[in-house]
């Protein structure tokens, strides 16, 4: 059975509630996921998942300290997460605040890796963003993210 791994970085809340909503979409479609707080993962542990789901608050325009941590510490096993579904999430406190970006620089890191990263043409194209506590717009993208990633899955199987 496929596996998917949300990790997350949330000091709020905020992200950790963007985390269950992914994961609510991912189960829907009978795919196992796991949720992580960064601080209680091992990079190791990236390579036990078919697909990797990253989220973190917005921080000057970029990842949490703590996940692009987590990211260094992957360069033992380079190449390794090569063809795994990665996504990506955020949060932030405006719009405007940097979430994009910080989406980005997280797909940025698993692009190196070679991780296979899908877009959404509807909504948050390259991955769910709340503002602040997330609001119903922003957990039903969440949740959408979470289905999509999980049909992957079934279409690279």
């Amino acid at each position: 059975m496929s596996r998917v791994l949300i990790i997350y970085y949330s000091k709020s809340g905020n992200t950790r509630l963007m985390a269950e909503e992914i994961a609510r979409g991912i189960k829907e479609e009978n795919i196992s996921v796991d949720i992580k707080k960064v601080q209680d993962c091992s990079p190791e542990e990236l390579l036990n998942y078919e697909a990797i789901v990253v989220g973190s608050p917005t921080y000057y325009g970029s990842m949490a300290s703590q996940i692009k941590a987590l990211f260094d510490e992957t360069v033992k096993f380079h190449g390794r997460l090569d063809g795994k579904i990665g996504a990506a999430f955020s949060t932030a406190a405006n719009i405007g605040g940097g979430n994009e970006t910080t989406i980005l620089d997280i797909l940025n890191a698993m692009l190196i890796h070679g991780m296979i990263i899908q877009g959404d043409p509807v909504g948050d194209h390259y991955g769910s963003v709340g503002i602040n506590k997330p609001d119903s717009r922003a957990l039903k993208q969440a949740f959408r993210q979470g289905k999509r990633i999980a049909k992957l899955i079934d279409r690279l199987r």
